[in-house]
């Protein structure tokens, strides 16, 4: 299903399984929307969500982007009720899908929680199970005001739903570096309008990041 990415819609989806969106929209959920339909290339009739935490991306995924089905995976059983979409949990390591499942995955806001040494066996399992793109939303480290910019975002963020704070944010090199060894290429990458006034002058939107990684083969 595809439908308009507006704060009204998302709010709408999002608060009959959150009700704090229905007092506090969902502004942030809704730019990272628009920004994975950006890159977007076409329908996908399978789709997987890795690290899908409570489900509410996947749904939303599911709900305004060209998709057929949603499934996203966990290494906890964090996922809200009434979804309608299909979760699971798995060991983090290997995903439980044979080669070729899905046409296309996404990971959001997920990347910079894994550890350093396993990052490469995510990449590569996705790669495995996923014949097609590869859609990311996370951030992007320029340095060390930046990483102390986005560990307050993250921990404004996550602590209040239970997500994890320990973090270790990828460099625009981190990136190009994940997408050759995984054997993906950079399709496309862009940023979005996440916030506007004080909010942005100080927690700057280039430190938010979207990329289609493209198979290279």
């Amino acid at each position: 299903m595809s439908n308009d990415i507006t704060i009204e819609s998302v709010t709408e989806v999002l608060g009959r399984h959150v009700p704090l969106y229905t007092y506090k929209p969902p502004a942030y959920q809704t730019e990272m929307l628009s920004s994975l339909s950006a890159l977007w290339v076409e329908h996908h009739a399978s789709v997987l969500d890795i690290g899908g935490g409570s489900g509410i991306m996947a749904e939303a995924i599911a709900k305004f982007l060209p998709a057929g089905t949603v499934t996203t995976v966990d290494i906890v059983d964090r996922f809200l009720p009434n979804l309608s979409i299909q979760s699971m949990t798995y060991d983090g390591s290997q995903l439980p899908f044979v080669n070729d499942t899905f046409d296309a995955a996404t990971i959001n806001n997920v990347v910079h929680h894994i550890p350093v040494a396993e990052r490469h066996n995510i990449f590569k399992e996705i790669r495995r199970v996923v014949n097609g793109p590869l859609y990311i939303k996370d951030h992007l480290s320029t340095g060390t005001i930046s990483n102390a910019q986005l560990a307050l975002l993250d921990l404004m963020g996550n602590v209040p739903f239970g997500g994890m704070t320990k973090a270790k944010y990828l460099s625009a090199n981190e990136w190009g570096a994940i997408a050759q060894a995984s054997g993906y290429t950079i399709g496309q990458q862009l940023s979005g309008t996440y916030r506007r006034g004080v909010p942005a002058a100080v927690f700057p939107n280039s430190l938010e990041v979207s990329y289609r990684f493209d198979p290279a083969n």
